[in-house]
């Protein structure tokens, strides 16, 4: 079947959608070329991405979270701002300050890393939430507000954000609404043995940094075009009214005490469209909706049960499939 045929009308035309095709592709290989082995977290990575999401990895160090970050930011040509989570970290230091210019005796505006296309979060619960809190209007509504003025951010920003799930010493747990700005959480996990073979082979004669030398995928397309287009990926009114069965599952569940919120809920729908377009649809399935719910469920339940994967297994259970 002609992909192209499936798309909805609202998608502009065909040579711009195989221009977003071919710059994907571009993407992929990249981030595949950089994180050996993990086809299915470059996925989600991606979607992320499309559906302007913020990603949260909650694993240990040295699993390449950091070089898939920089990485994923010499893919799309933009700017990386970096910054390592401390206590002693300051809202300031994140967002930006004012200061007195001594020459015109009038306050200057400082800006401060969260102005990127990408901003690295280091081990964000080593922050304070005081610190933690000044990313809340940057993720929600992409701007900051510094002495009572609102500064656009990057109309791509996100947040890759790591933790270390086992050090809890001087760690300040993410608090629910942190949490629920982020699009998903994803563990990368140690690679296969073949794949270490591949990562040691590929580092021989190698002094410098490997992404470094990854091309740019979005010369010929801007990335908030592919997210514009992302949007308009059709989700007709039986996947919706799944999703939001669905959601009242993870409410009613008995070992849940916090289910979705209506804000999960849209970001849900929007890693389903950006699933459905990585695989060559113009509109959503529940299959979609199904590939995308780990990452999305096991960032936002709490309650009484050890297994996440087992629980959103019984919450897919209790709903039917609409066709």
């Amino acid at each position: 079947m002609d992909t192209l045929q499936t798309m909805p009308q609202s998608i502009e035309s065909d040579s711009q959608y195989k221009l977003a095709v071919e710059a994907i592709s571009r993407l992929r290989g990249n981030l595949n070329r950089t994180l050996l082995g993990k086809q299915s977290v470059v996925e989600m990575v991606i979607a992320c991405l499309l559906s302007k999401g913020h990603l949260l990895f909650d694993d240990l160090p040295g699993l390449g979270k950091t070089t898939l970050a920089k990485s994923l930011v010499a893919s799309i040509g933009g700017e990386l701002s970096r910054v390592q989570c401390t206590p002693d970290l300051l809202p300031s230091d994140i967002t930006g300050f004012s200061i007195l210019n001594q020459k015109t005796r009038e306050f200057e505006f400082r800006p401060g890393p969260v102005f990127a296309d990408v901003l690295l979060a280091d081990e964000i619960n080593r922050a304070t939430p005081r610190t933690q809190s000044a990313l809340f209007e940057a993720m929600a509504e992409r701007q900051v507000t510094v002495d009572g003025v609102s500064h656009r951010l990057s109309k791509t920003f996100m947040v890759i954000a790591t933790q270390n799930p086992v050090e809890s010493h001087g760690a300040y747990p993410l608090p629910e609404a942190q949490l629920d700005r982020f699009a998903i959480k994803l563990q990368v996990g140690y690679p296969d043995r073949q794949s270490e073979l591949e990562l040691l082979e590929s580092q021989i004669g190698v002094a410098g940094d490997r992404v470094v030398s990854l091309e740019t995928c979005f010369e010929e397309i801007e990335l908030h075009e592919i997210q514009e287009m992302v949007a308009k990926v059709a989700v007709e009114l039986p996947v919706r009214e799944y999703l939001v069965n669905l959601c009242a599952a993870t409410r009613a569940h008995k070992a849940v005490s916090l289910g979705l919120s209506p804000r999960g809920l849209l970001i849900w729908q929007r890693m389903a469209q950006a699933n459905a377009f990585l695989n060559l649809r113009g509109f959503a399935t529940p299959d979609d909706v199904q590939t995308v719910a780990g990452p999305v469920l096991e960032l936002r339940l709490t309650g009484s049960f050890d297994d996440p994967k087992s629980t959103i297994e019984q919450i897919f259970d209790s709903v039917s499939v609409p066709y």
